[in-house]
């Protein structure tokens, strides 16, 4: 699969409202255990949705589908099919570097690299031949300032850019690897609990980010928190045991949920 695949669909659509990902009879299996079962979903273009459910539930998993990562386990089998803007991203002509860099993963605790800010931000940009070395410094200036400013961190670093990314602070550190994401021009974002490591003050500041993100990528956050589930999504989606259990406006999911197992996790009287 070719750079420009995923992102021409997207301008087709008009880079909103229409489903970015959709997923078709999607089996996973670690080893002998099955951890999703026949998951049928299409999650908007340019929307953040809220994955919920109990530990173990298939949340990650299924996230981690999206980007192919399940894939580094060796014991991992998948059957059925991604289409992330129409392309089926399991399919035999897709290159996986190039899912990876459309579709950028920021996990539960912040991981930059232990070298200079401005580095961490040119990283994967580098890293996927976009980052040439007869680039004028000026032009790799730019692209640190428009991504950190983007990220709403700029006024914060703009003095330390050649500090160590590990002095930051974990709010911080979260958003630089945000940032690091963005110059290689993503149309996905997967966060995996974003915020877990994170004190309420820097759990507030992400969320904001989120919000300042949305339109620009389509957002997919899995969290175990239900405020946040609730302040920081368009819709939810509720898994048990594997399964899609239901699929709708966030609002919807939290004032009249359709299903009494939805009903049940979010009163509190499991998981």
């Amino acid at each position: 699969m070719h750079e420009p695949i995923m992102n021409e669909t997207r301008a087709a659509n008009g880079g909103n409202g229409h489903d970015a990902i959709f997923t078709r009879d999607l089996n996973l299996w670690y080893g002998d255990f099955q951890a999703l079962f026949d998951v049928n979903l299409a999650i908007k273009d340019g929307m953040i949705t809220s994955l919920i459910g109990p530990s173990g539930c298939g949340k990650t998993t299924f996230l981690r589908s999206i980007n192919r990562i399940n894939e580094r386990l060796g014991y991992v089998r998948t059957e059925g099919s991604i289409l992330v803007f129409d392309t089926d991203i399991y399919g035999g002509e897709v290159e996986l570097a190039q899912v990876r860099k459309q579709i950028g993963m920021v996990f539960q605790r912040p991981n930059p690299l232990p070298i200079s800010i401005s580095d961490n931000v040119l990283f994967g940009f580098q890293l996927h031949g976009e980052g040439r070395t007869r680039m004028h410094k000026s032009e790799k200036e730019e692209i640190v300032e428009a991504a950190l400013k983007q990220v709403l961190l700029w006024d914060t670093v703009k003095d330390r850019l050649d500090s160590k990314a590990t002095e930051l602070s974990l709010e911080e550190q979260q958003k630089l690897c945000i940032a690091r994401l963005l110059p290689v021009k993503p149309t996905i974002l997967l966060m995996d609990e974003p915020c877990s490591a994170l004190d309420p003050k820097g759990t507030e500041a992400v969320e904001e980010l989120i919000w300042e993100l949305r339109g620009d990528y389509t957002i997919v956050i899995v969290t175990h928190n239900m405020a946040q589930a609730r302040r920081a999504s368009e819709e939810c989606i509720f898994m048990l045991m594997g399964k899609v259990v239901e699929h709708t406006a966030t609002e919807d999911m939290f004032v009249t949920p359709a299903k009494k197992e939805t009903a049940d996790y979010i009163e509190g009287r499991y998981g």
